[in-house]
């Protein structure tokens, strides 16, 4: 490639990416609420109570074809030394989260408790609720993160509705600008992935899945 046409393509880049940073604030509500109604957005959610002044609110969701019980089992296992979260691994591995998704349900993580910590990178992510079939809520202090996974059937579907509630303590206001034009699509990226993901898994085959599915129930309620 010559030198005229590396200054082309670079220059068409950076114009790309000005372009993009300059609209972000006309497509910033659809990158927050990917996927959610108005409704799902507004609503007040279980959890939203353990980081009441966040900086930043996110509320992403999906229509899984699949009842709340196919899906909750994807979610329990979720977690770094876990079952990963059905994303980007690759890239959240960058960053050592020791993230590795799963294909199949593991047993042996899917006796999740209120109250249990895992390590995730240098931190620790707490369990703070949890109503099986319904709702997930999570946090990570050092992070000043809380994420919320509900659980709404609607007809024979289920809707997964993802919230994100996070604060920049300390963080100006410029500074909270600029992090956001470069986080929050990041973070939509990976959660769009990661909402797929547990579409996926969770419309396949059961058997598939878990040839023991039948038992789940009993399992998890032992």
């Amino acid at each position: 490639m010559t030198g005229r046409r590396i200054r082309m393509v670079s220059g068409t880049g950076l114009a790309a990416g000005l372009l993009l940073v300059a609209s972000y604030p006309l497509w910033r509500d659809w990158c927050l609420n990917w996927g959610a109604t108005h409704d799902e957005a507004v609503s007040p959610l279980r959890g939203d109570e353990l980081l009441p002044a966040a900086d930043l609110v996110t509320t992403r969701a999906i229509s899984v074809d699949a009842t709340p019980d196919r899906i909750w089992p994807w979610l329990l296992q979720m977690g770094s030394g876990r079952a990963g979260t059905y994303t980007y691994d690759w890239l959240e591995n960058l960053f050592g989260l020791d993230m590795h998704s799963a294909e199949v349900i593991l047993p042996q993580f899917q006796d999740l408790k209120e109250g249990d910590e895992f390590p995730i990178g240098h931190a620790t992510l707490r369990i703070e609720a949890l109503e099986p079939d319904k709702l997930l809520v999570t946090r990570v202090p050092e992070w000043h993160w809380v994420r919320v996974f509900c659980l709404n059937p609607d007809g024979a579907m289920t809707r997964l509705v993802l919230r994100n509630r996070i604060a920049y303590p300390g963080m100006s206001r410029v500074m909270q600008m600029r992090h956001r034009v470069l986080s929050e699509p990041g973070a939509l990226v990976m959660e769009s992935k990661m909402l797929r993901g547990i579409k996926t898994r969770a419309e396949g085959d059961p058997a598939q899945a878990w040839p023991d599915w039948r038992h789940l129930g009993d399992a998890m309620a032992s």
